[in-house]
């Protein structure tokens, strides 16, 4: 198996920034592992009812650097705040 590519990332991860890109092709991570990790980011749930087992390695991997790139659910916007009178 080939490993990843800038051009592969991009593909599957258009908003990554070049830090990011990079450490996805540090991990030695192929295709493959980067589509497994997308799937267990997008819904887990189908994936263990389907009695697969939980990343582990690069996938593991992948899944820590692409759950970086989401935004908190905390890091809602703050309301305007009103000028004081």
């Amino acid at each position: 198996m080939t490993q990843l590519t800038r051009d592969d990332v991009l593909k599957a991860v258009s908003h990554a920034d070049d830090v990011t890109i990079a450490r996805i092709i540090a991990s030695g991570a192929t295709i493959a592992e980067l589509a497994e990790a997308q799937a267990w980011l997008a819904n887990d749930e189908p994936l263990m009812n389907a009695g697969r087992p939980l990343a582990t390695g690069r996938t593991r991997e992948l899944v820590d650097i692409l759950t970086e790139l989401e935004p908190a659910e905390d890091d809602e916007p703050s309301p305007p705040i009103a000028p004081q009178e």
